[in-house]
């Protein structure tokens, strides 16, 4: 939650497109190695996180789309 909440002040606040798109990558890491992690305890299990990293996983190509368009404002 402290690396969301980071994301958010650094892209709506701050306006620092590269920062906040380094860390939506770090970000897009936690459930990545969750679903992993998960993997060799239960298989079941390990689908658990599986939505968060498909809304993170989009959320970042955004993110990166919008900082590329916008240069200016997400400097």
């Amino acid at each position: 939650m402290a690396l969301n909440g980071l994301w958010s002040w650094l892209f709506f606040r701050r306006r620092m497109g590269a920062a906040a798109f380094v860390e939506i990558l770090a970000l897009w890491a936690v459930p990545a190695l969750t679903l992993a992690a998960f993997s060799r305890v239960d298989t079941k299990a390990a689908w658990l996180p599986a939505p968060c990293l498909a809304w993170v996983t989009f959320a970042a190509a955004l993110c990166g789309a919008v900082w590329r368009l916008n240069p200016r404002l997400l400097g």
